[in-house]
């Protein structure tokens, strides 16, 4: 598949301000939350040069960073495009689905034990860019497999 970046749509994020970014956390099931927990740790402060921000609610499932705000969401289901295409994006050892939405690409991991979500908008394209950063941390923390 050739890549274009992928934009993610999503929330805003108040730069410097104390105000976060309203995001739906996710509900995984007990192995995913762990997965997740453990992948929180590991996440970057910046991705694609972007700050990271404060979600609302806090959770140890999603993250942001930048305004417009990249969106990071754990333990979300499976996303209904991949049963019908196998084209995906792979990114420094790690495989995406890439979804074209109204402002951007939302790209979710695929073949790892949770389902990790990245909502990049459209400003910051190449929108696979966010992804290198990510990158290290769902490698070392959600272990290739099938959610």
């Amino acid at each position: 598949m050739a890549l274009a970046l992928v934009p993610v749509a999503g929330c805003s994020f108040i730069g410097d301000s104390d105000d976060s970014v309203a995001l739906t956390v996710p509900s995984p099931s007990a192995q995913a939350a762990a997965v997740c927990r453990a992948l929180h740790k590991e996440l970057p402060t910046t991705v694609n040069g972007l700050k990271r921000g404060t979600t609302d609610p806090a959770s140890d499932y999603t993250a942001v960073w930048g305004d417009p705000a990249v969106q990071l969401r754990c333990g979300v289901p499976r996303p209904a495009a991949m049963g019908s295409t196998t084209e995906s994006a792979e990114v420094n050892g790690v495989e995406w689905l890439p979804e074209k939405q109204k402002d951007g690409y939302r790209f979710t991991t695929v073949l790892r034990r949770a389902y990790v979500e990245v909502t990049v908008p459209r400003k910051y394209a190449p929108e696979i860019n966010a992804l290198i950063d990510l990158a290290k941390a769902v490698k070392k923390t959600v272990p290739k497999g099938v959610a």
